[in-house]
């Protein structure tokens, strides 16, 4: 175990906004991300590389969706005006330019969203390249989801739609990123390799061009504490051929609006950081090296450690290996993962309290 780390799967992707409690609302209401794991407002001291060099304080929390999947971290600058982008996204721009929302269902939801008025519905429904059907939509934040064919359920609450399943992330060269997502985060599978015009792209901006498209999952089932809550996760690189991508994140800073990091769920740090090297990839952020070893870098209701890679085009991949999280904080009871198995998965009913944290739109402020 020394010598190797575990990743259970996507955490989250992070989300920024402008208006915390509004974003928050709205991901509640349209998407049940209303288990709250945590929240502060505490200062990010460690992300200096991407915040001007400077501490920023902002006010942030993940939240989760219990029927499975990735979580949102919804972060807010306190202190600093949060800088959009300037330019409208483009279907292949580089960094995540969509996330993927996993879907029992996806006619059924598709129906369901195109009834609700707070939500853009981007094209029509139609099938995507792994063959099921699929469809994008936009938040009022400019934020664009793809709602994906995934029907395994964690905890069974009666919904359409779980987390997050993976995102769309814009490349330069697809062989080039493949080391990163293959070799070092797991996905090993090609479900899918294409090169062409596509049906489900033209409803984003210059979707209508010509892309190279590949499909990745993992072939080994994820382990660890949170790897049946996270389940079976989808990356999907494209390739822009007819024009030239944008960085979404050139010239902003981390937290600024839009998807500013996907989050993997891991264990044994030293581990990882030694493979990143190994192939090149430095951790940029590496809180374990601001304390003794073993030690926990405190995240207000939470404790862990995290660092921060970057693939070859500069998109920002988390990895948080957490060591102790609140299951019922009105009770003080929290859970301390250093003593359990760190391959076998926390038991349903222990994460279904997590139920107990569910939060109500209207006491957010």
């Amino acid at each position: 175990m020394e010598n190797e780390y575990i990743i259970a799967g996507i955490q989250q992707i992070g989300i920024g906004v402008e208006n915390f409690a509004e974003a928050w609302k709205y991901y509640i209401d349209v998407f049940n991300m209303d288990i709250r794991i945590l929240e502060d407002d505490k200062v990010a001291e460690l992300m200096l590389p991407y915040t001007g060099g400077k501490p920023q304080k902002r006010r942030a929390a993940i939240a989760l969706n219990l029927q499975g999947g990735g979580g949102f971290e919804i972060w807010q600058y306190a202190e600093r005006k949060p800088q959009p982008v300037g330019f409208e996204i483009q279907a292949g721009d580089l960094g995540v330019f969509a996330a993927r929302i996993k879907s029992r269902d996806v006619v059924k939801t598709y129906e369901l969203f195109s009834r609700k008025k707070n939500i853009l519905i981007l094209g029509r429904l139609t099938d995507g390249i792994d063959g099921h059907p699929t469809f994008f939509m936009k938040d009022p934040f400019g934020n664009i989801f793809q709602i994906i064919h995934e029907p395994s359920v964690y905890r069974d609450e009666k919904r359409l739609t779980g987390g997050i399943a993976g995102a769309l992330i814009g490349v330069t060269d697809i062989d080039k990123a493949m080391p990163i997502y293959r070799d070092i985060l797991g996905y090993d599978v090609v479900l899918a390799d294409k090169t062409g015009t596509f049906d489900d792209l033209k409803a984003l901006p210059s979707g209508e061009g010509t892309f190279r498209r590949r499909l990745l999952t993992h072939s080994k089932p994820r382990k660890g504490s949170f790897s049946e809550l996270f389940g079976q996760s989808y990356i999907e690189l494209v390739q822009a051929l007819d024009h030239t991508p944008r960085k979404i994140y050139e010239g902003r800073y981390w937290g600024d609006p839009g998807f500013i990091q996907i989050c993997f769920d891991i264990r044994n740090t030293d581990a990882l950081r030694r493979k990143c090297e190994e192939m090149g990839y430095l951790f940029t952020v590496d809180s374990s090296r601001r304390f003794k070893e073993g030690q926990s870098f405190d995240m207000g209701e939470a404790a862990g450690q995290f660092a921060y890679i970057e693939d070859p085009d500069g998109t920002l991949i988390e990895l948080v290996e957490a060591h102790k999280i609140p299951l019922m904080k009105n009770m003080n009871l929290y859970l301390d993962l250093r003593k359990r198995d760190p391959e076998k998965p926390l038991p349903k009913w222990m994460l279904g309290m997590l139920r107990f944290m569910r939060v109500k739109p209207e006491s957010l402020q």
